[in-house]
């Protein structure tokens, strides 16, 4: 089991987490799907869910909550960066053209999160850990394997995510692709949205890990989610995006290279 024991290096995808108007209905899918065990916390943690893989923390749902006479936030998965002062990063991310949409804040003893958006409009969470380091269990079966940044304009998003730890470059062998860069390793990807369909924002994507994309897809469609893009096979494996019952984005792949190649 690829388990994560150490503290995540600056700029590596450390967490994702899921706010959702019914959380419990949301937990009761995502065990169904992916295996994983979580129950609503409590109060003094807004009830937030930090579900687990074979007793390992692997991603949060939490209910959908927002300021009084603020915007309520939409349904989506949220891919968090890791850093190791969230204060120099929401500053870094309000200096290079993003937003700050949740300033940095404690969370209890576990660590500092504040939530953004970047130039491009694309919205990503940020985590310096202290108690808690972020997942725990990844690139396994029902774990986060890929996150992936769609954006409007990957010239500005290469200048914009320089400054929070992550260098962006072509990635070889997949045109129009690239591969984002932290800690000397590959930690994700990014490409422009030229192939989606017209007036789609720009937008992290989380990837999960499973081990039949096309029976996830049929799992997902049973239980009142949708397709969005179906199954298909790419240079990673075979993959597909679809939407939860109540919304939310996410893809999911099969890494396994098509023909066994």
């Amino acid at each position: 089991m690829p388990e994560v024991i150490a503290p995540y290096e600056t700029g590596i995808p450390c967490w994702t987490d899921l706010m959702v108007p019914d959380q419990q209905a949301a937990l009761d899918f995502y065990r169904d799907l992916f295996g994983w065990q979580g129950e609503i916390g409590p109060p003094e943690t807004g009830g937030y869910a930090v579900c687990s893989l074979h007793g390992k923390a692997v991603a949060g749902i939490m209910a959908t909550m927002a300021p009084e006479g603020q915007p309520t936030p939409p349904t989506a998965w949220t891919a968090y960066l890791a850093t190791d002062d969230v204060n120099a990063a929401t500053q870094a991310v309000s200096d290079n053209g993003g937003t700050v949409m949740a300033p940095a804040m404690d969370v209890m003893s576990l660590g500092r999160m504040a939530v953004a958006a970047d130039s491009t409009g694309a919205v990503f969470g940020l985590w310096e850990a202290r108690d808690f380091i972020g997942a725990q269990v990844v690139n396994e079966d029902g774990a986060v394997i890929w996150n992936e940044l769609n954006t409007a304009n990957p010239e500005a998003a290469k200048v914009f995510y320089h400054d929070l730890g992550i260098d962006i470059a072509p990635m070889e062998g997949a045109e129009g692709y690239f591969s984002l860069n932290a800690a000397g390793h590959t930690v994700g990807g990014m490409q422009g949205l030229d192939k989606s369909p017209s007036g789609t924002p720009s937008h992290w994507l989380t990837y999960f890990d499973v081990d039949d994309t096309d029976s996830t897809v049929d799992a997902v469609t049973r239980a009142g989610g949708s397709v969005l893009v179906p199954p298909f096979d790419m240079m990673a494996g075979r993959m597909a995006v679809v939407r939860d019952p109540q919304g939310a984005t996410f893809a999911v792949i099969n890494p396994t290279p098509p023909d066994g190649a």
